[in-house]
């Protein structure tokens, strides 16, 4: 199955009609994500975007989309789901469950320094506050079940090297007893892509579709990961420090999740080591995705084992 779906300017002109946005003027889209399709959907009312959701089971997107319309009136910059006329704000089109949202300003910066990842920090935590009177639940997919049955499913692409590394971090997170650490409502992916700075410096959160409950450390080992990373691979400590200073501002870390952090950071590393591994070798075909490095993952994994990163 290909994840894009081709929408035609006709096809988005009659999705259109279901919304008081006025006219279609542009549709161009987005090469990015792996798992939806995106489309920058500009109409006589403004700049919006339009998703076609390939994979995500059709049950669970009322709790992505009611999540983002949570936050998005709850102080956290995000994008807000687009209200049909009959009320709904999920959609149908061209078979496929679809939304408009509105579009954040700014740009993803590719090289985020002690500042960003403060300010960062700082919105992660707000994020995970706004969500804590969220209505609705949803269990991580890529929990701990996924990351042991999806060893098994990779293991023949494999090296017996990488293969022992992942059945012993398995093992080694599952010796982890994580239900006395705060839970909540995380976004799962806030990897520096998936913050848009506008002109003024300020950050606006998008991409929600990996969102479920979880330890809410884990969230912020899955930013540090990428927000604070060198070319090599290693966590540049000021940058993380940085990061996690920034978040206790408005929610302070207890002790015991200072104790698991360096678990954290190990946890993140393999779910995104895995999950790049699927994505290599089991591609999706289209052009409108983007591969990802998975030997640096599974280095950082290596790293974060010798070398463990306390607070």
């Amino acid at each position: 199955m290909s994840v894009f779906t081709p929408v035609s300017p006709g096809e988005a002109r009659a999705f259109l009609q279901h919304y008081a946005l006025g006219d279609l003027e542009k549709l161009e889209g987005i090469a990015q994500g792996v798992e939806n399709t995106n489309f920058f959907l500009t109409t006589t009312t403004g700049e919006y975007v339009l998703t076609l959701f390939e994979h995500i089971p059709r049950e669970d997107l009322p709790f992505y989309i009611g999540l983002m319309d949570h936050l998005a009136h709850g102080g956290v910059t995000c994008p807000a789901p687009v209200h049909r006329e009959d009320g709904e704000m999920l959609g149908e089109l061209n078979g496929k469950p679809a939304v408009i949202v509105t579009r954040l300003p700014g740009e993803p910066e590719p090289e985020p320094d002690e500042e960003d990842c403060h300010i960062v920090g700082r919105i992660l935590a707000g994020l995970h506050l706004a969500a804590f009177d969220f209505d609705q639940g949803l269990a991580n997919w890529r929990g701990r079940e996924w990351r042991e049955a999806f060893a098994e499913q990779v293991k023949p692409f494999l090296t017996h090297a990488e293969n022992e590394l992942i059945a012993s971090e398995n093992a080694y997170q599952g010796a982890h007893d994580d239900d006395v650490l705060p839970q909540g409502i995380i976004h799962g992916d806030l990897f520096h892509d998936n913050v848009l700075w506008d002109e003024e410096g300020h950050g606006g959160v998008i991409d929600f579709y990996f969102a479920c409950d979880d330890v809410l450390l884990y969230d912020v080992a899955i930013a540090v990961n990428d927000w604070c990373i060198k070319r090599d691979a290693t966590i540049d400590e000021q940058r993380a420090h940085a990061f996690v200073k920034g978040y206790e501002q408005l929610r302070p870390l207890e002790d015991l999740e200072r104790e698991m952090w360096p678990v954290m950071l190990r946890r993140a590393a393999l779910r995104t080591w895995l999950g790049r591994l699927g994505y290599n070798h089991f591609p999706r075909d289209s052009h409108m995705t983007i591969p990802k490095d998975h030997g640096f993952s599974r280095r950082l994994l290596e790293r974060h084992i010798a070398h463990p990163l306390a607070l």
